[in-house]
């Protein structure tokens, strides 16, 4: 019988912690302006977008990474000004470290000076990429 109620428990607790994982994944939080940590087109290696920049980091085998692409190329396409740029993580792994990109595909929403508004690690929802670029677009 205690044998029983420690798998149950395992079981409950293994759910639980999947549960507030998955929740957590996927969303563009919003992090506190750093004026002094801006990103441009040298440590990125291409052009700023002119109101604002959705920067991916993804790798080679990442199936989401494909999914999360063509989504921000779409919400990049509808929106003026606004650029998708698209990181190999194990090309840029300096890069990578000082941003503390921990998983593929994680997406910073740059404003238009570079300087990271929003962060989500795991593929973000089209809704939730548009609501992030109203923070990141001057007008």
């Amino acid at each position: 019988m205690t044998g029983l109620m420690v798998r149950l428990g395992v079981l409950a607790a293994a759910g639980v912690s999947g549960r507030w994982h998955q929740r957590r994944n996927r969303r563009l939080t919003v992090r506190e302006r750093d004026d002094t940590a801006r990103l441009g087109a040298a440590e990125i290696g291409a052009a700023l977008g002119e109101r604002a920049t959705l920067l991916q980091f993804s790798s080679a085998f990442c199936q989401p990474c494909r999914a999360t692409r063509r989504t921000l190329a779409e919400v990049a396409g509808m929106v003026d000004g606004v650029a998708h740029v698209e990181i190999d993580a194990e090309d840029h792994l300096e890069l990578v470290r000082q941003l503390r990109v921990l998983r593929t595909p994680t997406v910073l929403v740059l404003d238009a000076d570079g300087a990271i508004v929003r962060r989500a690690s795991g593929q973000p929802r089209k809704a939730d990429v548009i609501a992030a670029l109203g923070a990141a677009v001057r007008d």
